[in-house]
This record gives C-alpha cells, structure tokens and sequence, in this order.
C-alpha cells in the first residue's frame, strides 16, 4: 500500500503530522517541539517528496531513504522532521492492525510508573520541595527530578548557592523512600561535577543527568569514572557513530535518547538494541506532554532494559501554555505513581479539532 498524501498541522512549538494510505488509511504522528514551524517547512521540502508513491510498509527503509537522499544534511532539523513521518507511520500501523502500537513493538498495555520532571530554576527551593510533596501525597508519585546548576551554564549556578541548598533540602522533605533525580543541563566542568556529585551522594540522589557539556563527552567520561552514582545522558545526540561511541567508552551509567530528537520510534528501537547488547539501561527523554510523552510511554513499556520510570514533566500552563488542549482527551492521568497506556489502537491517542482547525495547514500529495 503506497503513501498518498501527507498534511501538516502547525504552529510555533508543535506540528502535527497525517498520514494518507491509496485506501484511505490514515495515521498521525507528531514532529519534535520547538521551532515547529521551521521543521514543518523542512518536511515538506526534504522528507515529502522522496516518499510519495512509496509502500509505507518498511519504516527503516523509506527513511534511511530520506537519509540518503538529503545526506548534506544529517543533523537534528532532519531527523526532528521525519519523526512526524515515522510516528504517523506507527499509529497508522496500530490502527490497520487494530493493536496499540506497544503491542506492535513486544510490549504490553497496562500500567507506568513515572518520575516527576521539575523544568524550573527560577523556583525556591522550599517551593519545589513543596510541590514535590503535594504532588506524592495526592498523585502517589514516588520520584522526581530537579534542576541543578545553571542551563549550559559554563559552571555559573542560577544564583548563587541555590544548588547546595535544594539538594538538602529536597532530602530533608521529602522522605528516604523517595527516589531523587538531578538534571545539570551540561554546566559543569569535570571538576565541579565530581565536587557536586559527593554533594548529591551524602543527600541520596541517585541520578546525576549530563553533568558537563554534552558536547565534550571526555569530561562526562571523568565523572563517571569518579562517582558511585548514575551518571545519565545522551537527549540531544541522535547520529548513530556518536551514539556508538558513547556505549563503547561507557561515557554514561544510563542512556537517555528521546524518540523525537531521534528521529522517531524506528530508530529508537534500534538504538534501544544496541544499549541493551552492552548491557545499559535506557531511560528516554521526555520533557513535555505532546505526543513525545505519549510515545515514549509505549516505547518503555516494550524494551527489555528499560529504567524504572518514565519522564513526566509536572509543567503546567505557566510553563508550557502551548501544550493547552492538544488532544481531546487527556492522555495522562496519574493514578498511585501511574500514567496507563490504552489497548486503543495505534497511539491511543485523538488530536483536538480546534487546535487543528487553528493551526496552519499544509499538503505534499
């Protein structure tokens, strides 16, 4: 069955993705967030006309397709675009099959716990520690992940002393049975990391996410080596030679590749395969609640070297006020620490009407 059409649905952050089968078939899938308008425009110039007419029945091979084809541009936009492809793909494949794409892929419906995400470092300590707890005492959630350090922030905290002061106090409120998760987005150098990982170790965080630049994988590798502690990475990586490397030279304890940045579930199934051979975990990125958040669920449900959670950002419209109504129901109700994947077919999942009737619109048929 060949593809026939394909429509986007856009504004600044997302960008929807339908499939069109010669029989009517359809799919949706979704682009990775931010600057969706330009990944969009991306889209329809360089994924859109190598595979037209094409049989849709062969992820890996129509999109290695692409690959080939646009090989002067291997890098993130690419690949952020034809994750609107292959997500599209996959719910498509669902729906035909009348099997939640979880099942598709070995896995299970049924029941995930998560971790609670913090995307704030403007907040005080003392709130974050109190909305972690309210959080547990009415959700049920038995771990979180804070923010430390300053984004990219060339060794700089936030202000100055916040680091120190709410990786005690979050271990001081919040209970021992509480798993406790750190996120440096790449501020440190080696030398402070290991300093603020026997900081983290005495205050019983087990998680110490991209320490140093991600960039400079040798001063991640030092921190790895020095510390008793998960040493995780890898969100922004999506070529399979840097991917490779990082597993050969054990750079990171915990690997954590988000589908969409990946270039969909295809590649990141394959990617899970190579992590699971040399015997690491893989706990993806999942920073916001669009669709990115809905596949991963069904992709951790079905590897075998899955972490213990899934990333659940605890943002709301403060924060994220684009992640507003974008399906008609809400895919992520938390129930005891739970999010629960539906046997619905293909991602489970329907776009809202009105957000699609007030996005921009576009077709390569």
């Amino acid at each position: 069955m060949k593809i026939k059409k394909l429509e986007t649905f856009t504004k600044p952050f997302v960008s929807f993705v339908k499939v069109t089968l010669e029989d009517g078939s359809t799919g949706i899938g979704q682009m990775s967030t931010y600057h969706a308008d330009i990944t969009a425009q991306i889209f329809h110039k360089q994924v859109c006309p190598w595979i037209l007419g094409k049989n849709y029945e062969d992820f890996e091979d129509i999109e290695n397709l692409i690959l080939e084809k646009e090989h002067k541009f291997p890098g993130s936009y690419l690949l952020r675009a034809i994750a609107g492809l292959d997500t599209a793909l996959w719910d498509l494949k669902g729906k035909l099959k009348k099997l939640p794409v979880v099942s598709l892929i070995g896995g299970n419906p049924g029941f995930l716990k998560i971790y609670g995400s913090s995307m704030k470092r403007d907040i005080q300590p003392y709130d974050e520690a109190k909305r972690f707890k309210t959080l547990q005492d009415e959700k049920g959630v038995s771990a979180f992940k804070f923010r430390i350090g300053s984004e990219c922030g060339r060794g700089k905290d936030e202000w100055e002393g916040r680091t120190e002061e709410i990786v005690r106090l979050i271990n001081k409120e919040l209970d021992i049975s509480t798993s406790k998760l750190v996120d440096a987005n790449s501020c440190y150098s080696s030398e402070q990391a290991i300093e603020i990982g026997k900081l983290l170790i005495d205050n019983n965080i087990t998680h110490f996410e991209e320490p140093c630049p991600y960039w400079d994988p040798e001063e991640t590798k030092k921190v790895t080596e020095a510390l008793e502690i998960d040493v995780t990475g890898g969100e922004q990586d999506c070529d399979f030679r840097i991917w490779k490397d990082m597993i050969d030279r054990k750079i990171v304890n915990i690997f954590q590749p988000d589908v969409m940045y990946m270039g969909g579930l295809t590649r990141i199934l394959k990617l899970a395969n190579m992590i699971s051979k040399s015997g690491f975990t893989c706990t993806p990125h999942a920073a916001n609640l669009s669709l990115v958040t809905v596949c991963t669920m069904h992709f951790l449900k079905a590897i075998p070297n899955a972490g213990k959670y899934l990333e659940y950002s605890i943002e709301g419209e403060d924060y994220y006020p684009w992640q507003k109504n974008l399906f008609s129901k809400h895919p992520f109700n938390i129930i005891e620490g739970n999010v629960e994947i539906s046997d619905d077919p293909g991602w489970g999942v329907e776009i809202n009407k009105n957000w699609l009737e007030t996005s921009d619109y576009n077709i390569s048929e």
